[in-house]
């Protein structure tokens, strides 16, 4: 490896500005282990088979996610609350699980070997699902037209593969995202821009996974059997793996660095061990390697916040720094960068708790408002019914518009208006799909108030009511997941990509455990209060508009708490990128 960055470095100095087109110095490496070659490697020529494999993935999450609860409620018998707390616990297992999917990636194994193993172990949680319908001894009943009670080795395998599920998405989702990612570099002016790209045309493919999902596999849940749809899901992923591995010669490739923790450690330890030094007047004394003497990674410019934390960066000993660096240790001793790094990491908390609500709001879609669709007229024209489930889809073409929008008319209105690459800032983008699960929850209530009027006088409400709210959230989606994907993935340390993807899994994921709480509670002081829960076993009893204004009000006030951190947030300033580089007095640090 030492090696291979002399090598890197002696060819970056003797070809210049064309050695920059003609290889990429980025840290990345080809699949032999050589710098790559920029015409023949990365850029959307390696994240076709990327992309390949997420829509697969996509529609097998979504196949089964969606028609999830029905499967609960009318095979396994359980009730409206239990079905929707274990589609809830799922559903975050398989979200959260990703964090450490993620840091194995970052910190040992790489992330083009994580998603391969992940991914074969997604397709076991598949093949058990499939086994579970298909062999005699793990199907749910003998007779399932009279089945009063499942087996319970059914339920073990079913509950087996659905969690092997979870495992295979730990390590899939946060690395392959963040793999694509990486085949763009960000010091080259044109792929840059194509990166800005990729995560809006990445979110577009998983729309097309997830419309495939809830319409054609939902469809074949009902029609033909869950045992063939999981048949499907399991060869369709199979054969993704395949083109995937195919792609491997097309691929850049960054090795694992090491945990992505013990530099924040560091960081903490000396800056509490230099906690009695006075603070410097200005960061030019502070401890930084040589842009001459960093091999990898990027050097970050120094910020005002969180100053406490630069005493780390203080020197004590200049004339033994001089003589050897061997001699200081890295807990008592760290760079600027380290201490950049960890303050990026702190600054990012706030702003994903603020984005849990959202979480939250999306949590809804895949459980109570397919529910909804259960009781409802399914029939949208004559002789044609479509399953509760696939009326979820409507959430992707809202998410497909918002984003084919965003991508083809507002971003280069933006570009042209504000003199930017970006056009808007990530957290402005984030904070306008805000708006939207304001507004879809509240469409929600009033669609259900509608709904329990209708059915007080046994009038059933056509499913396509449900269309304003979920098109209403895929819009919010297009905005808001997006930018969290583009967010957590650039604002993390170098070294934490996957990680920063999992985060932004984790949004979703502590959303739905966070649905299941607000669930318990209120169904305890709902019923303790007034005697009748707004949960009742028949939805038509049940006050899920109550719930639902419930939402829109704690949408709508911590969307006021993320506007103000917002403001006052400090973006990623790394040294050498103008584009970047131009922001650091604005975000109120020094380039050194």
């Amino acid at each position: 490896m030492e090696q291979e960055m002399e090598r890197r470095e002696r060819c970056h100095g003797e070809e210049g500005e064309d050695g920059d087109e003609k290889w990429v110095y980025d840290s990345s490496l080809d699949y032999k282990g050589r710098i790559p070659l920029r015409a023949s490697t990365g850029v959307w020529k390696a994240a076709f088979f990327i992309i390949t494999i997420e829509l697969s993935e996509r529609m097998s999450y979504f196949g089964l996610s969606t028609d999830l609860i029905n499967y609960m409620s009318i095979v396994l018998h359980q009730d409206l609350k239990t079905a929707a707390r274990n589609v809830n616990y799922w559903t975050g297992v398989t979200t959260v699980m990703p964090l450490l999917g993620g840091f194995l990636a970052d910190a040992y194994i790489g992330r083009f070997y994580t998603v391969l193993l992940s991914s074969v172990v997604y397709v076991m949680g598949l093949s058990l699902l499939t086994m579970s319908q298909f062999i005699p001894r793990l199907k749910p009943c003998t007779n399932m037209k009279h089945c009063g009670q499942p087996k319970k080795i059914h339920e073990v395998v079913f509950y087996l593969g659905l969690y092997c599920v979870s495992l295979g998405t730990g390590g899939h989702k946060p690395c392959l995202e963040s793999f694509g990612a990486d085949q763009f570099d960000d010091n080259h002016p044109v792929e840059r821009k194509k990166k800005m790209s990729y995560f809006n045309w990445w979110n577009f493919a998983l729309c097309c996974g997830l419309l495939a999902g809830v319409t054609v596999i939902v469809y074949v849940d009902l029609s033909v059997g869950w045992g063939v749809s999981y048949l499907i899901l399991t060869l369709c992923m199979a054969f993704t793996i395949l083109t995937f591995y195919a792609g491997k010669a097309f691929y850049r490739y960054r090795l694992p660095e090491g945990s992505p923790l013990t530099p924040m450690l560091q960081v903490l330890v000396a800056a509490i061990a230099k906690r009695n030094l006075p603070h410097p007047s200005n960061p030019d004394p502070l401890y930084e390697v040589p842009k001459s003497h960093k091999s990898k990674g990027k050097l970050l410019c120094h910020t005002n916040k969180l100053r406490f934390l630069d005493k780390a960066a203080i020197i004590e000993d200049m004339e033994g720094l001089q003589a050897g660096m061997k001699n200081q240790s890295p807990w008592r001793l760290v760079t600027v960068t380290k201490i950049e790094e960890l303050k990026l990491v702190l600054n990012m908390i706030p702003i994903w708790l603020t984005t849990l609500t959202f979480g939250l709001c999306v949590a809804q879609a895949s459980t109570f408002f397919i529910k909804q669709g259960t009781t409802m007229n399914r029939k949208i024209i004559k002789g044609v019914t479509i399953p509760s489930g696939s009326i979820y889809s409507l959430s992707a073409v809202g998410m497909i518009i918002s984003v084919t929008i965003y991508e083809r008319i507002l971003v280069p209105l933006l570009r042209r208006a504000t003199r930017t690459e970006r056009g808007i800032k990530i957290l402005q983008r984030i904070g306008f799909g805000m708006i939207f699960s304001v507004l879809s929850m509240t469409t929600a209530a009033m669609v259900e108030r509608k709904r329990l009027r209708l059915a007080e006088r046994e009038i059933a409400m056509n499913v396509l009511w449900l269309a304003p709210q979920y098109l209403i959230l895929g819009f919010g989606d297009g905005f808001t997941l997006v930018g969290l994907q583009e967010y957590f993935y650039d604002q993390v340390p170098d070294s934490m990509r996957s990680l920063g993807i999992a985060f932004y899994l984790s949004v979703i994921g502590v959303g739905n455990f966070c649905s299941s709480f607000l669930i318990t509670v209120v169904d305890h002081a709902t019923e303790m209060s007034s005697g009748r829960s707004w949960f009742r076993e028949d939805l038509n009893k049940s006050r899920l508009d109550n719930f639902y204004w419930l939402l829109a009000a704690m949408s709508a006030l911590n969307l006021c708490v993320f506007v103000f951190l917002a403001k006052r947030y400090s973006y990623k300033s790394v040294e050498g990128m103008v584009v970047v580089v131009a922001d650091c007095e604005e975000n109120g640090g020094s380039c050194c």
